[in-house]
């Protein structure tokens, strides 16, 4: 199997740290120290990125200005050429950076492999995608408007922003990277990306991808380091005229702090699964399953919590605790079905929800068991609005149930959060499931089927603090982008073979 940081890779790693990404060429930081990356399941360094400084972060920002001007005069189709070349690329060379996944985040091999490839196919649509969207242009004439004659022809077009700032988070680094990387790209735009600390190496390998397929110097740059040091200072960086960002609580100071650039950004969630009488019960402990607990329930997306009809609660219940049993725990490189959380910090977290719980009377229907960052799957029921665990987004393989004696109390429910991603409602009956979709207050509503952001060229937004602005290929390539209108004023009325 390819390592990662040999063959093709081997000029992105300095002995034993990752080089950073800029003005085409892989550097070591002057600063001359690193950040660690811890591995999930053996708690030890597994890898090592550099820790850039602030004036290599100037640097990047001049040299993207830059990049970015010629960027803009390449033909459409051009770009769109080099984009499926990175693609193509990155699938064939999926096996190093799936490892990276692996052994950075704990994600189960088999996932690990469909998240590069996924990738690929994403950053292809998006060069399809782009091609089509910006290829076309509007005409507008005055003659619509009262008062006015047909003698102002306004055309309008879609240019660049800029400089895009992409901070994906550690679930997705790689597929939540290209998501932003695309879309910027093919928009005419020069991207800088700071990956996460946990599934920084599978960023780098990532945007080695894009360096291979010849993309101009300086137009994509890639900078590690530690949060203190160039988080903000990148995210204020004047330089920076859009954000991207996917990932937790700091989305909000960012937004905070970002002065007038475009932002986009999906925060979290704590996604209701409502479940009426009349649903399909096996297909509802299959969802719960899948989406409560696939990647360890690491992702914005999973069904965070259940609100089920009391007269089908038992069974439910029994169902899925059938399945839990079947899980398969232990370390992603075995494709178990639970792995080791993120970090130890994480684990603690959901750990805290767990005692809360446990304090305030919630019953357990597995023991809750813990070795190290690996943490047993765990269905709690009966719980209440009182507990943390149903409010609190816990980011791990732990999911409470709690028990409803009507749709209006679910819906309450949902809505009270101030969460706003996903949510998802169970029913053979599609008129309530439609009354119940309009009124939850969730950006997507899955329908008989756990909360998903994919296909990745669907529309994927949060409400209240879950977001601001909305994701999918179209969405991103529109929100980084600006309409420039140029009027021609006639002389005198022109009618079309008037």
């Amino acid at each position: 199997m390819a390592l990662a940081g040999t063959g093709v890779f081997a000029e992105i790693l300095d002995g034993e740290v990752y080089k950073y990404y800029a003005d085409g060429e892989w550097h070591a930081s002057s600063s001359g120290k690193s950040v660690a990356i811890i591995n999930p399941t053996t708690r030890k360094t597994q890898y090592k990125v550099q820790a850039c400084t602030q004036e290599e972060v100037n640097k990047v920002m001049e040299a993207a200005k830059v990049a970015q001007k010629a960027w803009a005069r390449t033909p459409l189709w051009k770009r769109a050429e080099l984009l499926h070349k990175a693609a193509a690329i990155m699938k064939e060379h999926k096996a190093p950076i799936a490892e990276c996944l692996v052994k950075e985040i704990a994600k189960p091999a088999k996932d690990a492999v469909s998240e590069v490839v996924r990738s690929g196919d994403l950053v292809s649509y998006t060069a399809e995608e782009g091609v089509r969207i910006l290829g076309e242009g509007k005409l507008l004439v005055s003659d619509s408007f009262p008062g006015n004659e047909r003698n102002k022809y306004c055309l309008s077009s879609k240019i660049p922003l800029g400089v895009v700032l992409a901070i994906p988070p550690f679930n997705y680094p790689v597929n939540l990277a290209v998501s932003k990387i695309g879309p910027a790209l093919i928009a005419g735009n020069a991207l800088v990306l700071k990956p996460p600390t946990q599934g920084a190496v599978a960023a780098l390998h990532m945007v080695h991808c894009f360096h291979l397929a010849g993309f101009p110097k300086g137009l994509i740059s890639c900078v590690t380091g530690k949060g203190s040091e160039i988080g903000d200072f990148l995210t204020m960086h004047p330089g920076v005229n859009c954000i991207s960002f996917t990932g937790g609580d700091t989305g909000i100071a960012i937004s905070k702090k970002a002065g007038m650039v475009p932002l986009q950004m999906e925060l979290g969630g704590k996604d209701a699964c409502i479940v009426l009488e009349d649903a399909d019960l096996d297909l509802v402990a299959a969802n719960i399953v899948k989406g409560g607990f696939s990647y360890s329930g690491q992702r914005c997306t999973a069904v965070k919590v259940v609100l089920i009809m009391e007269s089908i609660a038992d069974a439910v219940v029994q169902k899925v605790n059938a399945k839990l049993a079947k899980l398969k725990v232990g370390p992603p490189e075995d494709d178990s079905d639970i792995t080791p959380v993120v970090t130890e910090s994480s684990a603690n977290f959901i750990e805290g929800l767990v005692m809360d719980a446990k304090e305030k009377g919630a019953t357990f229907c597995q023991e809750y068991r813990r070795e190290g960052n690996l943490i047993w799957p765990l269905l709690l029921d009966h719980v209440r609005p009182d507990m943390r665990i149903a409010w609190e987004e816990p980011f791990g393989p732990v999911l409470p149930v709690i028990r409803i004696n009507s749709v209006e109390e679910g819906i309450h429910h949902c809505n009270a959060s101030n969460f706003g991603l996903q949510g998802c409602v169970f029913t053979r009956d599609i008129n309530k499931a439609i009354l119940i979709s309009d009124a939850m207050e969730t950006g997507t509503v899955q329908i008989n089927s756990a909360p998903a952001r994919g296909p990745d060229h669907f529309p994927f937004q949060g409400l209240k603090d879950s977001g601001i602005g909305s994701q999918g290929i179209t969405n991103s390539i529109n929100m980084m982008t600006k309409v420039k209108s140029t009027v021609i004023n006639l002389p005198s009325p022109s009618y079309t073979m008037g």
